[in-house]
């Protein structure tokens, strides 16, 4: 089954077809021109999602799928939220949405229970512009304390990508970037949308559209 993912994120990317398997042939918007960059106006996850699946879908056939994930901070008041990829500002990088995220932290002297957190992502699927159902996924767990250095923070772990150094899933002493490949697929938010989104596509109701 032909996916394409309304995005240019080559790492959320391969995430994605790492997870769904070889029973799906997932492109994105690299392979094609001419498809107008998404201003995400929504105020949800969900929002933001369909919004993006719905105008991408206008442009090209076939099944469509948008993610909108990010990480919300308690102590933050929720924060970043829908707002992750940009933190830091419209030319930030991970590096510095991360940086932004524990100086945020380290204001509110959060510590303990206050520095719980949890990924969330929604995804849309669409086609010609309709958008035919939604899959959310949530992980729960922690910001982790980073080990210091003489420049300030280090990230923990070297995989991943986005908050991944900085978040500690639920029952886990290792963030999203220390696990391995496979041992972050089992448990995150992206890997519970997608096995909604899969079960979706390969049932009868699927069938019926």
């Amino acid at each position: 089954m032909q996916l394409i993912l309304a995005t240019r994120n080559a790492h959320k990317t391969r995430e994605i077809r790492r997870i769904l398997g070889s029973a799906f042939e997932v492109n994105d918007l690299s392979k094609y021109s001419g498809i107008p960059e998404i201003n995400e106006t929504g105020e949800s996850f969900e929002e933001n999602a369909k919004l993006k699946a719905a105008l991408v879908s206008r442009h090209l056939p076939g099944l469509i799928v948008a993610d909108d994930s990010g990480l919300e901070v308690d102590a933050l008041g929720g924060a970043p939220g829908i707002h992750s990829a940009r933190y830091a500002g419209r030319e930030a990088n991970d590096a510095k949405n991360i940086e932004k995220l524990l100086c945020e932290l380290s204001r509110v002297k959060a510590a303990g229970d206050q520095r719980s957190a949890r990924f969330h992502c929604v995804l849309a699927l669409a086609q010609r512009g309709r958008i035919l159902g939604t899959f959310s996924g949530m992980v729960e767990g922690r910001i982790a304390n980073q080990p210091r250095t003489p420049s300030g923070s280090a990230p923990r772990g070297s995989g991943g990508f986005g908050y991944d150094p900085v978040f500690m899933p639920e029952g886990s002493d290792q963030t999203f970037a220390e696990l391995s490949a496979a041992g972050k697929d089992r448990v995150s938010h992206r890997a519970r949308a997608l096995e909604k989104l899969r079960a979706f596509l390969l049932s009868g109701e699927m069938r019926k559209l």
